[in-house]
């Protein structure tokens, strides 16, 4: 395991397009996903430890912020075939077993990966409801000690902040994480 930190937020940059399948069976675009107040985009995979370490306060987050007009959608792009936990069936498994309110996509060629720039697992991308990125920054504030309890919720509060304003926080705090495993 190699931590990995996601660069600043380069604030109004617009996000990618995309269509990727669902481990619910739907293929889903950018436009499926986006929410009237805001869009979260994540790179997550399943064997990472700092994904499994906040994995349920996520889901839960998550379906906070869908239920303010946010969309939320969580992408694995790592080479499943180095890294077999990170399997479609078995990102099935893991959506499932974590109860994701949201889609959970497929980026097998890793072409949205490489889009987005994303560098680590987890990923956060935050973005307005004109699809301009306003946070690039952690889940919370105990970083490496992987969700420790009393954490500040730093992306459900920027979330939140992007829905009421449409502007993220001017002080935002890089992602830590596993790299992503790309394909040779």
């Amino acid at each position: 395991m190699v931590a990995m930190d996601s660069p600043v937020c380069d604030f109004g940059w617009a996000a990618p397009q995309f269509t990727l399948p669902g481990v619910d069976g739907q293929s889903y675009s950018l436009a499926d996903i986006s929410g009237i107040n805001g869009t979260l985009v994540m790179f997550i995979c399943n064997h990472c430890p700092y994904v499994k370490a906040i994995v349920g306060k996520l889901a839960s987050d998550c379906a906070e912020l869908q239920s303010a007009g946010i969309g939320v959608v969580a992408i694995s792009a790592n080479d499943a075939a180095n890294y077999p936990a990170d399997s479609f069936e078995n990102m099935k498994v893991f959506a499932k077993t974590n109860g994701f309110s949201f889609p959970y996509l497929y980026d097998e060629q890793q072409f949205v990966a490489r889009d987005y720039n994303a560098i680590c697992t987890p990923d956060f991308f935050g973005f307005n409801r004109d699809l301009q990125l306003q946070y690039r920054g952690r889940f919370d504030s105990s970083g490496s000690n992987f969700g420790a309890p009393n954490s500040r919720r730093e992306l459900y509060e920027a979330m939140i902040l992007i829905a009421d304003t449409g502007r993220g926080p001017a002080d935002q705090t890089a992602s830590i994480g596993c790299s992503i495993k790309w394909r040779t």
